[in-house]
């Protein structure tokens, strides 16, 4: 891949008309665009196809599933039809909800001839820290453990990979050596950046050399005075490791 195409920019907006005006500015400079609730919420789930027409040629429905399995196999079915490159679930669904969820996306996809998409498994958010682990959710893990444990679920249940924060990257890598299994990582900003609402983060350059296939940014992009000058910079950081 060229460092370009490991960037996913999410489209974190609230109307349609953002989204398309940054996909038309953006389709040269990044891989893939991620459409999360926000803008799912906002302009309703048309807008991949609207997006796909700007130009938009992979996308990332970010839809975070997380029910019964029956439930989220019925959901897993509508994204097939709506042409996503990939979607995520949550690994903390548990593991039959995770297997519903791929059994459903592949089945589909056989029986509409369409691509299925590659189900991603979210681990822990990147806002969640040690202190949010244990004191809130009540899990006595450490969190690199934790996430390690959702990670092994989720390949053993058949996704095509997670979502992990750059500190999670190289105990994901390490618990699991399998060929193709993707590691998608939020909570990257480029150098200087503001870190916003998000507790663990690294640079792209820092991600992509611990394992990262992919980086999600959103706010250092869409946010910027220049979409294009702050995607080709990160690209060039991308470039550099």
């Amino acid at each position: 891949m060229e460092p370009k195409d490991r960037i996913i920019c999410a489209l974190d907006v609230n109307n349609a008309y953002r989204a398309i005006q940054l996909v038309g500015q953006l389709r040269e400079h990044v891989g893939t665009f991620k459409v999360g609730l926000e803008l799912a919420t906002a302009a309703g789930i048309q807008i991949l196809d609207k997006l796909r027409e700007a130009g938009a040629e992979r996308i990332f429905f970010d839809a975070k599933l997380h029910d019964i399995p029956n439930t989220v196999a019925g959901a897993m079915k509508g994204v097939v039809r709506l042409g996503a490159w990939c979607v995520t679930v949550h690994a903390s669904g548990g593991e039959a909800m995770l297997r519903a969820a791929v059994q459903a996306a592949r089945c589909e996809a056989e029986e509409t001839g369409t691509p299925a998409p590659r189900v991603l498994a979210v681990t822990a958010l990147t806002s969640i820290d040690e202190h949010i682990l244990r004191d809130e959710m009540m899990v006595d893990r450490a969190l690199p453990e934790y996430v390690a444990a959702l990670a092994t679920m989720a390949h053993r249940a058949g996704c095509d990979g997670v979502i992990a924060s750059p500190h999670e990257i190289a105990i994901v890598r390490s618990v699991i050596n399998a060929s193709g299994f993707l590691v998608l990582t939020p909570g990257v900003r480029p150098a200087g950046a503001e870190k916003g609402d998000q507790a663990r983060v690294m640079t792209p350059a820092e991600a992509i050399r611990l394992g990262a296939d992919y980086v999600v940014i959103g706010r250092p992009i869409v946010a910027s005075n220049d979409p294009v000058a702050a995607a080709k910079q990160i690209a060039a950081e991308i470039a550099a490791a």
